[in-house]
């Protein structure tokens, strides 16, 4: 884990460009990260010492900001740099020994044992027998003939204009371009890439989707934690956080968010919206849960239309294997992730835009997702009640997953283990190193409403259970 530096002093005072450049002698971005690398590994640039800015590397090398940048980014994933903000950026401790395999928050929430046990509640995914048949609409779509026209060009629409024209009906903002991306992680991240630069802050739930905090961590940005209640982010954190770190972009779920199951309500909204009036803060919304939420959408993209970035996710809804999210929003924050993207994969496949059009209109596959939404409130509200007779009292939250407070995350693990059942553990969402509550987050959407009142048992005994040793905290 990168480790936050104090102020420089009179000693770390910073170097100029010239004295970093000389040792320069390939000036691509990994020229420059190797060269770089090779100066703080020697000793020549300690721990503590302050970069040239990255215009000033730029104007020096006779290159572009973005090519610095990259270098930058590619370092302080590494742990040898760390971005402070408008304090500049800094040489931190010896970076590390890249591992063998990945070490990011998604890497420890999804652990390579999930077959060893008999209840998995730990994977955050929809239950497949309540997803739209897949097979049934390509069979409709082949004997219409509506799949003959997609022909293998390169050319055209990267969104079907039929696809567009039915998603803007009922949009929560008035979105000057659309696109399709595969699936709101991919949306998240492109976004993240066009408009994120190393050393941002970026305002974020707390507790967040694990993933979001990789990206960002990837990218050298620095993620700033919101805390929430069941009506979405605090105002009085959002505004303190804007007054102190100057965010570049807010990133956050506007209903069912996973972890906690929150949604924004009208009133709150307003609040946040009011706060955020004087600034051009960037807003990325993830609805991730569109479909299956019963909560009904509250968009900030309604009071700044300008400024915000709206994602629908099709995953839990119609299925992963899709690969489709749609978003939409100013022409500014998109075009740059469009015209990014034809350089890579140019579209996301139109032959399932059009199976999904066609799901999204066809009546059976409509009833089998409302009968998804009924079922997963059906066996969360189970689950809380089952849970409330052991006097564990979880708030009524949307979604397909339960944020369960714990004594202690690792003895609630091993003692769930040692019933055969997995649950997510809550450090991975947790932006703060010592949160007041531990957690786990529970996914209850394969749930079997015979197998709830065990459950409930065993998780009301995991709820209590206390460590048998020293608790050391990760680092």
């Amino acid at each position: 884990m990168t480790t936050e530096l104090g102020p420089p002093d009179a000693t770390s005072a910073g170097v100029v460009a010239a004295e970093v450049t000389a040792h320069v002698h390939d000036r691509t971005a990994a020229g420059i990260a190797a060269a770089l690398s090779r100066r703080i590994r020697s000793g020549a640039l300690p721990p503590g010492t302050r970069l040239p800015t990255v215009r000033d590397m730029a104007r020096e090398l006779k290159v572009s900001p973005a090519t610095v940048n990259q270098a930058w980014r590619a370092l302080a994933a590494t742990g040898a740099i760390v971005a402070r903000g408008r304090a500049g950026t800094f040489v931190d401790t010896m970076p590390q020994p890249v591992r063998s395999t990945p070490a990011g928050r998604y890497q420890r929430l999804h652990s390579q044992s999930d077959s060893s046990f008999r209840i998995d509640l730990s994977r955050g995914v929809p239950d497949p027998a309540l997803l739209p048949d897949l097979t049934s609409a390509l069979r409709v779509l082949a004997d219409d003939g509506a799949i003959d026209d997609l022909s293998a060009t390169y050319l055209g629409d990267a969104m079907l204009p039929e696809l567009e024209a039915m998603v803007r009906v009922d949009w929560p903002l008035r979105a000057e371009r659309f696109t399709v991306l595969d699936g709101a992680l991919d949306a998240v991240d492109r976004l993240f890439a066009a408009h994120i630069r190393l050393g941002d802050a970026v305002l974020v739930e707390n507790p967040c989707f694990p993933p979001f905090l990789d990206l960002l961590s990837r990218i050298g940005a620095r993620p700033i934690p919101v805390g929430m209640d069941e009506s979405g982010l605090l105002p009085p954190e959002l505004a303190d956080a804007l007054a102190t770190y100057s965010p570049t972009a807010l990133l956050y779920q506007p209903r069912a968010q996973n972890p906690t199951g929150a949604s924004l309500s009208a009133s709150r909204v307003r609040e946040l919206d009011e706060i955020l009036a004087n600034t051009d803060l960037l807003v990325i919304e993830d609805d991730h849960s569109d479909g299956i939420a019963h909560s009904p959408l509250r968009s900030l993209g309604t009071r700044r239309p300008t400024h915000t970035v709206h994602i629908r996710s099709y995953s839990k809804s119609h299925g992963a294997d899709l690969r489709l999210a749609v978003a939409g929003g100013p022409a500014q924050f998109l075009d740059p992730v469009i015209e990014r993207r034809m350089l890579g994969p140019g579209w996301s496949s139109r032959l399932l835009q059009r199976v999904l059009l066609h799901m999204l209109a066809d009546p059976a596959a409509r009833t089998t997702v409302a009968t998804a939404r009924t079922t997963y409130r059906t066996r969360s509200e189970l689950l809380r009640k089952s849970l409330s007779r052991h006097r564990i009292h979880i708030p009524r939250r949307d979604g397909i997953n339960l944020w369960l407070p714990v004594t202690d995350e690792n003895a609630a693990m091993i003692s769930l283990a040692a019933a055969g059942i997995k649950a997510a553990p809550g450090g991975p969402f947790e932006l703060t190193d010592h949160p007041h509550t531990d957690h786990l987050r529970l996914t209850i959407a394969t749930l079997h409403p015979t197998e709830i009142p065990e459950l409930a048992t065993h998780l009301a005994t995991a709820a209590v259970a206390v460590p048998t040793y020293r608790r050391i905290r990760r680092a």
